[in-house]
């Protein structure tokens, strides 16, 4: 079987690299594409892992007529969304439909990655899957987009929306808090934003494990909420990365973490308060225990700081 990887070098694009390699020939493509494999350049046709080129994009699925594609890209850029809602449109929902339609076509399996965003984050009970959605900005929007398309298109499919993503490799939370203890006495962060921190390993691991038991039972297809166990804000989240950087022996500056409201942090859009997803359907359908967050920004953490 021939999985193809959308997004490879990214947060989670990596992490699946590793999982999806034991259940088949995995093709990995980033923005750049690739010469398709045993051709030298400019015999064999490129392999298009651009989601701004439609036409190639198609047509790669076309051509290798996978068992399983897994998007792992998106314009993920929240705020600059705002102002370029139209390459946002194209990444996040075109693109995704025409995956999709492919993957009808090639009676492939599409597993794609949605968000939290998709919900306006009002009240305190957890999201369920079917609970009513209405994104507050451009990205959200985008993002529901590409689950109605999926959908849409009949294809069998793997949705998973999770929330706070986090990972070793990039640019991340944990490290900008780090970054900014070491050169700060005093640091102030967003305390009614409640979510679970997500590590890119465990999606990946579970993605992998949902994959293998989709492809033995289709009826397990269709639309999960995927996060780690427990809750936190950004505040509870940076704190726990202080206490856990100076527990690992890292010098930091910083004295004071002062809890603010989103209120107080004007950004260009606006961000759901209420991030929590109730992952009960995820864990039945595949016998999954999911852990705490903690548990995967310790490891993260580690990795990090040697």
């Amino acid at each position: 079987m021939t999985i193809l990887l959308l997004g490879k070098n990214g947060q989670l694009g990596w992490e699946l690299q590793r999982a999806l390699a034991p259940l088949g020939e995995l093709i990995a493509l980033d923005r750049h594409g690739a010469v398709e494999e045993g051709m030298r350049p400019g015999e064999g046709a490129r392999l298009c892992g651009d989601l701004t080129d439609l036409d190639g994009l198609a047509a790669t699925v076309d051509r290798l007529a996978p068992g399983v594609i897994v998007n792992a890209a998106a314009y993920t850029a929240v705020d600059k969304a705002e102002a370029e809602p139209a390459l946002a449109y194209t990444i996040n929902a075109a693109a995704v439909d025409v995956l999709a339609r492919a993957a009808a076509r090639n009676d492939a399996l599409l597993v794609h990655y949605s968000t939290d965003y998709v919900f306006d984050g009002s009240g305190e009970q957890p999201w369920q899957e079917d609970s009513p959605t209405a994104p507050l900005s451009v990205y959200g929007r985008t993002k529901l987009e590409g689950e109605e398309a999926i959908r849409a298109s009949g294809c069998r499919r793997l949705i998973f929306r999770t929330s706070w993503v986090h990972a070793a490799r990039g640019g991340n939370f944990a490290r900008t808090m780090l970054r900014l203890a070491a050169e700060r006495e005093r640091l102030t962060v967003i305390a009614d934003q409640i979510g679970a921190p997500t590590g890119a390993e465990l999606i990946a691991d579970v993605s992998a494990h949902a994959i293998r038991a989709v492809l033995r039972n289709p009826v397990l297809t269709g639309t999960y909420h995927l996060a780690a166990g427990g809750e936190t804000s950004w505040h509870g989240y940076a704190g726990f990365v202080i206490e856990q950087a100076r527990r690992l022996g890292v010098a930091l500056k910083v004295e004071e973490i002062a809890p603010i409201a989103s209120a107080d942090y004007p950004v260009a859009a606006a961000r759901p308060l209420n991030s929590r997803l109730d992952t009960r359907h995820l864990r039945a359908a595949f016998g999954l225990h999911l852990p705490d967050w903690r548990q995967g920004v310790e490891r993260m953490l580690r990795e990090i700081l040697g």
